[in-house]
């Protein structure tokens, strides 16, 4: 029975597998062209539809040449004339019967004449909106662009020609280069700071040191041990013989430079301080750090006066003024704050940036300065905060520091190792220079994270992660000739 069972079902299957006709798939095609002919085909599908019913083809074109030209089909011929002869003379009068019913307009479409037919339907020119008259700067102050149908109750001085905002040309600056490369540190250079009487300068390294270099010859003169965290801000004061500096150690240290030692240190950051300012006249300290506050405190009693909080992440950069607002902190989360420091508030939120605001720079004569983050370097007026314009290029990368000088050349570090220099007046990037790794490093440690010129701005001293310490100058043997200033004004004002 199972054999019996198992053949019964083997014939089955054979049954099921015939052979497929050879001319099966053509038919299948052919029947399915038909048919979608039939469906598409307006020539096929013409004898299966009905024709058109005339009655509804005609109440169909009447319906659109009322629509169309229900207002003037039934102008007499004089009319007809009439009205072609003054469109021909460019007038905006419309002669209409006293009968004829006219759309609300203005009082010149209103005329009206005798000839004419009744019933008849003559749309006015629509009135304009009452409004301010808005204004446009022109070449002609006494152009004034009029629109047909307005009356003595508007008049605009719109569609005026748009004319190109006349940029500011920028001053031609030598290029910089490189002339010294100083080593001597054992991690990250993370911090610089210049000495007031332009002698010689620190920096704060990842090593847990501060060292002291001469800026003449950039030979070490000293090294200062007490941190045990890398060194993220130094300040000079120029009043006293103190030096600041703040680390990831959460402490922020006064050095005696008469003794070289630390003599006070501030406590209440609850987490790394990555920068630090120094009052310009007054005897405070302002630190910022990871805790997203940015504390003020006395430099003499080491008390913290007041924390300005507003922040919601890390304060990154600040700088302090003589005048309000006298403190200036741009933070990770993409806002620069102004405060006011007698209240201990916020006077403005600046919220242009997109990325966070790593570095900022004031400029030394003008009531202005620069902020930097990841996707543009904008600059703004003081001591309203108005956003002025956006540098004229990208660096495409994080901008970890920035300085600029009484020439008006602003300088930018990133961190691909990229060195930029500006013209402060215009925002025009005149050179793009590029670090070089000392040898034995990595090429992803070209990468700048501190920067400062000295007091009288014709050295440049830049901090990196190659360990390296390189100091710049401007080329003495560049021309306008030899590097000409291949600037293109902006073809548009960009407010982002």
């Amino acid at each position: 029975m199972p054999g019996a069972a198992a053949a019964a079902a083997a014939a089955a299957d054979a049954a099921a597998m015939e052979p497929v006709e050879p001319q099966s798939l053509k038919k299948l095609s052919l029947k399915s062209l038909k048919r979608a002919l039939d469906l598409f085909s307006p020539s096929r599908a013409a004898a299966h539809h009905t024709p058109p019913d005339p009655e509804s083809k005609r109440i169909r074109i009447s319906y659109k040449l009322h629509a169309e030209y229900g207002a003037v089909k039934n102008m007499p011929s004089e009319q007809m004339h009439e009205k072609g002869k003054s469109g021909a003379e460019g007038k905006t009068d419309q002669a209409t019967n006293s009968n004829i019913l006219a759309l609300p307009g203005t009082a010149d479409s209103r005329v009206l004449q005798k000839d004419g037919t009744q019933g008849a339907i003559v749309p006015a020119t629509p009135m304009l909106p009452k409004g301010p008259e808005p204004t446009f700067p022109s070449r002609n102050p006494s152009t004034v662009v009029s629109i047909p149908g307005s009356s003595e109750r508007f008049s605009t001085s719109a569609l005026m020609e748009r004319i190109p905002s006349r940029w500011p040309r920028p001053i031609w600056h030598p290029p910089w280069k490189n002339y010294r490369v100083i080593s001597g540190h054992l991690g990250w250079v993370r911090s610089i700071a210049f000495d007031p009487g332009n002698q010689w300068f620190c920096t704060g390294s990842a090593d847990r040191t501060i060292k002291i270099w001469d800026v003449a010859t950039g030979k070490l003169k000293l090294t200062l041990t007490g941190h045990i965290e890398q060194i993220r801000g130094l300040a000079v004061s120029q009043r006293h013989t103190y030096l600041f500096s703040a680390g990831d150690d959460k402490q922020v240290k006064c050095w005696d430079l008469e003794q070289n030692k630390v003599i006070r240190s501030y406590h209440g950051h609850l987490s790394g301080v990555y920068c630090l300012a120094i009052h310009p006249t007054i005897d405070i300290l302002l630190t910022g750090g990871r805790d997203s506050v940015c504390r003020v405190w006395d430099i003499r009693t080491k008390a913290m006066i007041s924390a300005l909080t507003g922040h919601d992440n890390t304060v990154c950069s600040v700088f302090a003024r003589p005048t309000d607002p006298q403190v200036v902190t741009g933070s990770h989360d993409t806002t620069i704050k102004f405060w006011d420091l007698v209240a201990g508030k916020t006077m403005t939120t600046l919220t242009h940036h997109k990325k966070s605001v790593r570095a900022m720079a004031l400029h030394p004569r003008e009531q202005s300065f620069t902020s930097a983050s990841a996707d543009n370097i904008k600059k703004f007026s003081l001591p309203k905060g108005e956003f002025l314009h956006n540098m004229l290029s990208q660096q495409k990368t994080i901008i970890n520091s920035m300085a600029v000088n009484e020439e008006g050349v602003l300088a930018t570090g990133g961190d691909n190792g990229s060195l930029w220099f500006w013209d402060w007046k215009s925002g025009h990037n005149f050179q793009q220079a590029q670090t070089i790794v000392q040898p034995g490093s990595l090429d992803s440690e070209a990468c700048i994270y501190a920067l400062s010129y000295d007091v009288s701005g014709t050295r440049l001293v830049t901090c990196e992660a190659d360990k390296t310490i390189k100091m710049w100058k401007e080329d003495p043997n560049a021309t306008p000739e030899t590097h000409p200033l291949n600037f293109k004004p902006p073809k548009e004002f960009r407010r982002y």
